[in-house]
């Protein structure tokens, strides 16, 4: 939502006409059943009848709020984590194991049990628990990136990578394929790619 509203204020400023219905969800959508012309996710598509496409990178960063860390202190390595009380996005691949490997490369992919007594079915809930203190939490880049310059979350391990499922992390622009793209879709598209890629 960081990303997306600010794109969408200038979006309806360049086509006015265009009406947008907006379904804020952390749950699947079957595209063509549900009618949705476009979607949002941070993971590609399986669905064969759902074209993909990368709309940009993301990176993932073990996040904690410095009240925490002066509760709890830091950590020495990602294992550490297997014994902190972590908050977790309720999303299966978040909740049991985050992988991880250095910026450098040196010591090949580490893949972490985790656990937690907070798990959350919202993203930007994932977020602002973090924020209050909860507990260190999976946060994507363009999420976490004001509050860590800001000095409210703490990227509790800066040498590494994370990821809950593979480092081939992105955004992704998902359509249904049909032989026919309405042209209101087709701008749409165009518009959020050209930002994606300057950002």
């Amino acid at each position: 939502m960081k990303w997306l509203l600010p794109r969408l204020a200038a979006f309806r400023a360049a086509y006015p006409r265009v009406t947008l219905d907006l379904i804020i969800t952390d749950e699947r959508v079957d595209m063509v059943r549900d009618r949705v012309d476009l979607a949002i996710r941070l993971a590609p598509s399986i669905d064969a009848d759902v074209v993909c496409t990368r709309l940009m990178p993301m990176r993932y960063r073990v996040c904690a709020s410095p009240g925490y860390l002066a509760r709890h202190g830091s950590l020495d390595g990602p294992q550490a984590l297997a014994t902190r009380d972590c908050v977790l996005f309720s999303l299966p691949e978040f909740r049991s194991r985050w992988l991880f490997r250095r910026h450098d490369g040196a010591g090949g992919i580490l893949s972490v049990p985790i656990s937690g007594s907070v798990v959350i079915s919202n993203a930007l809930s994932v977020y602002e628990a973090a924020k209050l203190g909860l507990g260190p939490a999976l946060l994507v880049d363009w999420v976490a990136a004001p509050d860590l310059a800001a000095g409210r979350l703490v990227d509790l391990l800066p040498d590494y990578e994370a990821s809950a499922s593979n480092f081939d992390t992105a955004a992704w622009l998902l359509y249904p394929s049909r032989s026919y793209l309405p042209q209101k879709v087709r701008v749409m598209i165009d518009f959020l790619r050209q930002p994606a890629a300057a950002a």
